[in-house]
């Protein structure tokens, strides 16, 4: 069920889901039904409670909840930040990142969908000036499986403009052509803010028990997921 997980700060633990808990969107795959059926399932393993997610829409928007909202009330957002409430993000390609954080009387906590558009927008430092608004200290962060520069082509305009917004993204592929390293420029952002990355999953294209847009189209999305294990 999880190509990952471990405790990420005292009390806070965090995953990323493989092929095996199922698709957990419901924009791709399967029917409602059966997303409900595999975020059942996921959130009895997880044993933490609901769990809230987003509807991404790939941009620069934060959402800070103090309360789990279901289906269509889910905040259009591509951050969560929370004190302690389980989070969610959802990718197939696109760089899931997981932030930590000590607060006071609770964990900071977020989860980030940063696909290109939302990385170049600011989606990375716009969930760390949430997280700080809300008294978070010594912020960590954690980068889910996603599409490696290696894998990730795109035609050479598009990657110098992204480039240029965000250093560490130009890239080339594996066969010679023009590509963007997303984890790589997320990674330069939150460098530039201080938080540093313990944990990089793997890339999405290259290992079939995840779930890749790239590869195979409308397939499924794979979670992100962090949570306190006290709330």
């Amino acid at each position: 069920m999880f190509a990952w997980q471990a405790e990420l700060i005292p009390g806070v633990r965090g995953a990323f889901t493989s092929t095996e808990a199922g698709n957990l969107a419901f924009h791709v795959g399967d029917d409602a039904e059966a997303v409900r059926e595999h975020r059942a399932a996921l959130e009895e393993r997880l044993g933490a409670g609901p769990v809230q997610y987003m509807s991404q829409v790939h941009g620069a928007d934060v959402a800070v909840v103090d309360a789990v909202s279901r289906g269509a009330e889910a905040p259009v957002a591509d951050g969560l930040v929370s004190r302690g409430l389980p989070l969610a993000v959802m990718v197939a390609d696109c760089v899931p990142v997981l932030l930590a954080g000590d607060g006071d009387g609770a964990p900071v906590l977020a989860a980030v969908h940063a696909g290109r558009p939302g990385l170049a927008a600011g989606v990375v430092p716009a969930a760390l000036q949430a997280m700080r608004r809300l008294g978070a200290r010594d912020i960590k962060a954690w980068l889910g499986p996603s599409v490696c520069g290696h894998c990730y082509e795109v035609p050479a305009a598009l990657r110098d403009e992204v480039a240029e917004l965000v250093p560490g993204t130009f890239a080339e592929t594996s066969w010679g052509t023009p590509a963007l390293d997303l984890p790589a420029g997320v990674s330069a952002q939150l460098a530039a803010e201080g938080v540093p990355v313990l944990y990089r999953g793997d890339c999405t294209m290259e290992n079939d028990t995840l779930y890749s847009h790239r590869r195979a189209p409308g397939e499924g999305r794979l979670a992100g997921l962090i949570w306190w294990e006290n709330a």
